[in-house]
């Protein structure tokens, strides 16, 4: 959605290493907003992105305007059941199916045979796989590490919304899923026991309002009651206005 930063052009890099030609999209979709969050003031930095882009040697950047890619006439969208329907579906409803119905339109305009996903956010990531293989999309999807600000931090363009002091303490959150991989790694498999402790933990970091914390399967993104190594964590919660999101894996 543009405002690009390094997590971003890291997914330039790695398209440059699998791909002859590489195509990004900058797109601010309205679909994945709810009426009461930020659409109206995300990010818009269209030249500096474009310049950012043609700094890394992209073959082309594709801008559609909202006209274009959702005419007035349009009301096809793209639900992924289930998938789209927890953790941060279930708190912003309407979220992934807006993300799918973009998505899904950008590849049939664009045509890729590789597309490049952070891990950033895990839950789109695996409903995007989900939907590409549902509807035989001819495409491989690549997901791509989450970068990180030297203090652990998620890399985000909604980052800049933090103050000062929001923004220091903010790496509470990827310290909270440390926490937990750290006190699995030393035997405790109990997901309600290890949330728990994260939730103290976190809540004595600073004032965050927690939107869910969970130890889920990698796959279908049910929570388990005894955590396993090929488990996910995911994690959000808002600090101050600004919502923030995070994962690792165990």
């Amino acid at each position: 959605m543009g405002a690009l930063h390094d997590g971003h052009l890291s997914l330039v890099t790695q398209a440059k290493a699998h791909c002859d030609k590489v195509l990004v999209s900058i797109f601010v979709n309205p679909l994945q907003f709810s009426p009461n969050e930020d659409y109206s003031r995300y990010p818009r930095p269209i030249d500096l992105d474009i310049n950012l882009l043609q700094e890394n040697a992209v073959d082309a950047v594709f801008t559609p305007s909202t006209d274009e890619i959702l005419p007035q006439s349009s009301s096809t969208l793209v639900h992924v059941p289930h998938l789209g329907d927890l953790w941060c579906g279930h708190s912003r409803p309407g979220h992934f199916d807006g993300v799918t119905s973009i998505v899904a339109r950008l590849f049939h305009l664009t045509t890729p045979t590789h597309a490049f996903f952070g891990e950033k956010d895990f839950q789109q990531l695996r409903i995007l796989q989900k939907m590409t293989q549902d509807l035989f999309f001819p495409i491989q999807i690549i997901p791509c590490p989450i970068l990180r600000e030297p203090d652990g931090l998620a890399m985000s363009s909604r980052n800049q919304y933090l103050s000062p002091e929001e923004r220091q303490l903010a790496p509470a959150l990827f310290q909270t899923l440390n926490l937990i991989a750290d006190r699995f790694h030393n035997g405790e498999l109990h997901s309600e026991t290890l949330l728990n402790t994260a939730l103290k933990f976190l809540g004595e970091k600073g004032p965050f309002g927690v939107d869910y914390i969970g130890i889920v399967d990698a796959q279908t993104l049910e929570p388990v009651s005894l955590a396993s190594p090929s488990n996910r964590i995911l994690i959000a919660a808002k600090l101050g206005h600004t919502r923030l999101i995070d994962n690792l894996a165990l």
